[in-house]
């Protein structure tokens, strides 16, 4: 069959029922990438003669004949498509995954199709964007900027893969071919609860191209913790590579290697295995219970209390509630619950491992390399230099990747084999398998005097941790932070991470606080109401200054060094902004209009150990090499550093080539999460670059003979005292002295700072279908000195597209047999294009006192404010308060018609009890 792809003529024959995007990869054209394999996201959109298809849905056999045209050929780094520029530019995009089937898909959309962006982008998804990055794209919006000598912090430059990104040349975790490769698949486990009887593997053995099948017997017996952290005592060791018992619907049971995808699933469908069924408890309330099914046995050292499933409790305070209450005038409880959620990253899970000179190597989408080789070497008894663990880009992330869930069995068939194994997750097993938000359901209980004073803080969080224990621990500390916002002599924490027969959680934005945001801030709102108070003017009256005490877990020293008040100044931005709104409902008849608040306090690094090391060298070429191990996936925190680097060495980023993300090349770095990507990598790479400007004006000094004092440093070379020496005779002097320019340093996320910010709703809610439409939408943040606006710009936004999803669309519906019923992006339904109204982003004006030079990591907190802001409005628009997550209009709808009659119409003029929260 004669195929014409990017006006080359291809003769291939594609397999029985394979797809475009499949057999085009097997061309050598990356750029289409797989993100749902549904037709469900656009990522994978090409032409077929000039017409714009989901080529994961259309059959190859289908373009026969056609002209295909994929990202790689509509144009190149030397000569971009003007839509790429546009992409580039603007900047359209942040993990860059999508951004190839956004650019195939907007270049064919006519003038008319421009003006309804809503419907003619209603193919293609982008998680991490928020969408309003895309439109000014499509629309020619300029946003990077040049940056001067020395000058690159607070500049928007763009991001230096920019232009692979937006040509499809950009190498993400599976775009890539090497001879001879294997194909992993996994045999998954039916049932929530049972133990592994027997096992015969004949069958799928004798499957043509079939080469290994692997069952528990066959791997290391040797307990793990799937989550990364520095320090891996603070998550429970209580898993296995493959177990004899299995814990929840989706549990890996048997590992299959074959010559291909289909082959692998074939074995796998071959595979006999039987179990016995075990009692399986779901609801962590009834976990905690006498008599629940065990899931850990007491044998299991890492358990708090197996008897009752209870892997961690926490217990912390200050002062003495009781005597708060006893003092209060007004005192409202409630309890609130925050659902399981998904990622939802475009790229799945997936790792690639071989061996190359007597060594292991590990290709894979990770947001640490250097924490997945540690556990990598543990598990199969590997010495550091006999194993390499290394990233390219990668797709999203948001803490979905801050595992180690595919790189193990990756390694042991490579290992095993001597040949190349790829280990890809499908979007099915990324719902069901990979480590989704933790449930959490949260009792709060404040007390506040009449003038709206608080007197105590009372807050029960129970977390479902799911079968293992992945993270259960940290983000039941990092919960904490919730009864921390506020000021109040008297505050008590009781936390408990259950373990139930559900998918292990794991970390996501936000990172244990979005669930603690939702209730504190919903309660806050509540107690306003008691007590006739303005929720703004109650939250002003008691937030957190420096000094006041938070909260305390135990009696070690605290290291947040908390000396700024920005949160009070994020109220007012957000006050403001809703007062001068004046968005108008939509026509029609039947809706409700309703503002709601809620703020959030952020730490800039995680409580426990946090390090990373950064490189910096003048190469022979005169370009400085920045080695940083932190990852891009979206986050732009190699952009960042790019900038730190260039800004203290008085030069532009276009002279700092950046080496990431790759054991053999760089430092050890703990990995981006919880804004340690900035905060801390940011501070090593900042160390780096003060030693090297340092060491070359020691070397210019000396060369000139000159005080060091006269000389600075700029794009050229070295000033001193008038003369100049180029960068090219610096480097030769260096040479002929033996001294080497290049110089390392590292950084921890000790001493931390806080984030905060707030986030402010005018919504419109219709009485009789309980739709929700936003009509405006404001986010003030307090992120210190802003390194790259745009980004910031670009982070806040994408957060609050997830958080409007967390709160109104997403759901992950599970049966009462432990299994998810919705496990694709069309039934999940993350936002789309027609979801996610424009958000207006106010930076307060100020400085940290810990961060690199004076900035704060902003990523993680902005979805925290957004679910309670919400919820808000909701309860504002209509009187009725939602206490549970998410705000489906089936949910809203049921409620309305139980309370009928409808409360009036708020006031859409901004006036009047309109204006004020209810």
């Amino acid at each position: 069959m004669t195929y014409t792809v990017n006006g080359n003529t291809f003769e291939d024959e594609p397999n029985p029922g394979q797809c475009l995007r499949t057999f085009l990869r097997s061309l050598g054209m990356h750029g289409v990438k797989k993100g749902c394999d549904a037709g469900d996201c656009g990522a994978c959109t090409v032409w077929l003669d000039g017409h714009p298809v989901h080529s994961c849905i259309t059959p190859a056999f289908r373009a026969e004949g056609r002209a295909v045209t994929t990202i790689e050929g509509l144009g190149s780094p030397a000569n971009l498509h003007p839509m790429q520029r546009q992409f580039r530019d603007a900047p359209g995009f942040q993990c860059g995954f999508c951004t190839a089937g956004m650019i195939m898909t907007s270049v064919a959309l006519t003038d008319a199709q421009k003006q309804d962006l809503a419907r003619a982008l209603k193919g293609n998804l982008c998680r991490c964007t928020g969408y309003r990055a895309i439109e000014d794209a499509v629309r020619g919006v300029v946003g990077i900027e040049v940056a001067l000598s020395g000058r690159a912090v607070g500049t928007s430059v763009g991001a230096p893969a920019g232009t692979e990104v937006v040509t499809g040349r950009a190498e993400f975790t599976m775009d890539t071919a090497i001879e001879g490769m294997l194909h992993l698949k996994v045999l998954r486990s039916p049932h929530a609860h049972a133990r592994i009887v027997s096992i015969d593997t004949t069958a799928a053995l004798a499957v043509a191209g079939v080469h290994r099948v692997y069952t528990w017997e066959d791997v290391p017996r040797k307990r793990f913790t799937t989550a990364i952290h520095t320090d891996h005592l603070v998550d429970p060791s209580d898993t296995y590579i493959l177990d004899n018992v299995v814990r929840f619907v989706g549990q890996r049971v048997v590992a299959v290697v074959a010559d291909t995808v289909g082959a692998a699933e074939a074995g796998c469908r071959a595979v006999i295995v039987e179990y016995e069924v075990l009692p399986a408890v779901f609801d962590p309330e009834a976990a905690m219970a006498d008599g629940a099914p065990q899931l850990h046995g007491s044998h299991d050292p890492f358990v708090r209390d197996p008897e009752h499933n209870i892997l961690l409790e926490i217990h912390g305070h200050v002062g003495a509630v009781e005597a708060g209450f006893a003092e209060a005038d007004v005192i409202h409880e409630g309890t609130y619950s925050s659902p399981r959620v998904q990622h939802a990253h475009l790229e799945t899970h997936g790792s690639i491992a071989w061996l190359e000179d007597g060594r292991l190597h590990v290709r894979t989408s990770s947001q640490s390399p250097s924490i997945a080789k540690g556990k990598l070497g543990y598990l199969f008894d590997l010495r550091p230099d006999q194993l390499r663990v290394f990233c390219r880009r990668v797709g999203g992330a948001f803490g979905g990747k801050q595992e180690v869930i595919t790189e193990d069995l990756a390694a042991l068939a490579a290992l095993d084999t001597g040949r190349p194994v790829c280990f890809e997750f499908t979007r099915e097993e990324e719902f069901t398998t990979a480590s989704p938000r933790h449930p959490m359901s949260m009792t709060v209980k404040l007390g506040a005097r009449a003038d709206g004073t608080l007197t105590a803080i009372q807050v029960r969080n129970v977390s479902n941790t799911g079968a293992y224990g992945n993270h259960g621990g940290e983000t039941l500390f990092a919960g904490g932070a919730a009864v921390a916002i506020y000021r109040c002599p008297n505050k008590k924490f009781d936390g408990y991470s259950v373990y139930t027969n559900t998918v292990p959680s794991g970390a996501l934005r936000g990172y244990g606080m979005t669930q603690p945001a939702f209730a504190m801030e919903s309660a806050m709102h509540e107690l306003a109401v008691a007590l006739d108070m303005d929720p703004l003017e109650l939250r002003r009256r008691n937030i957190v200054r420096p000094g006041d005490a938070l909260v305390a877990f135990d009696d070690g020293p605290d290291d947040v060094m908390f000396r700024e008040e920005g949160l009070g100044r994020c109220i007012d931005l957000v006050d403001d902004a809703l007062r001068r709104n004046t968005a108008e409902p939509p026509p029609g008849d039947g809706w409700l209009i309703g503002i709601g608040t809620a703020s959030s306090l952020h730490e800039t690094a995680p409580p426990t150990d946090h390090l990373s090391e950064a490189w910096l060298t003048l190469g022979d070429d005169g370009i400085y090499e920045l080695a940083v191990g932190t990852v891009e996936f979206g986050e732009g925190t190699p952009t960042a550093h790019v900038q730190i680097a260039a800004d203290q060495l008085g030069t532009t980023p276009s002279r700092v080539r950046l080496v990431q993300s790759d054991t053999d090349r760089t430092g050890f770095d703990t990995g981006a999460f919880a804004s340690a990507g900035l905060f801390v990598a940011g501070n090593a790479v900042l160390r780096a670059a003060d030693a090297l400007r340092d060491r070359i004006l020691f070397v210019a000094a000396a060369h000139m003979g000159v005080d060091i004092a006269s000389c600075a440093i700029d794009d050229t070379g070295v000033s001193c005292g008038g003369r100049q020496l180029s960068l090219s005779e610096l480097i030769d002097v260096a040479h002929r002295r033996g001294i080497r320019l290049t110089e390392a340093r590292k950084a921890f996320g000790s001493p931390r700072s806080v984030v905060f910010n707030s986030h402010g709703f005018r919504i419109a809610v219709h009485r009789m279908t309980g739709e929700i439409r936003i009509l405006y939408s404001v986010h003030a943040a307090d992120a210190g000195v802003l390194i790259n606006p745009a980004q910031v710009r670009g982070q806040i936004e994408g957060g609050v597209a997830q958080g409007i999803g967390f709160a109104l669309t997403e759901n992950f519906h599970v049966d009462t047999n432990g299994v998810m019923v919705n496990p694709n992006l069309r039934n999940y339904r993350i936002p789309t294009y027609a979801d996610i109204p424009r958000t207006e982003v106010l930076m307060v004006d100020s400085a940290d006192s810990v961060g690199p030079m004076h900035s704060k990591g902003i990523a993680e907190c902005c979805v925290n404010p957004v679910a309670p802001a919400l919820a808000n409005a909701l309860e504002n628009a209509t009187g009725i308060r939602y206490r549970a997550l998410p705000l489906t209009p089936e949910r809203i709808y049921r409620r309305l018609i139980a309370n009928a009659p409808v409360p009036t119409r708020a006031d859409p003029s901004g006036e009047g009890d309109g204006r004020r929260e209810r």
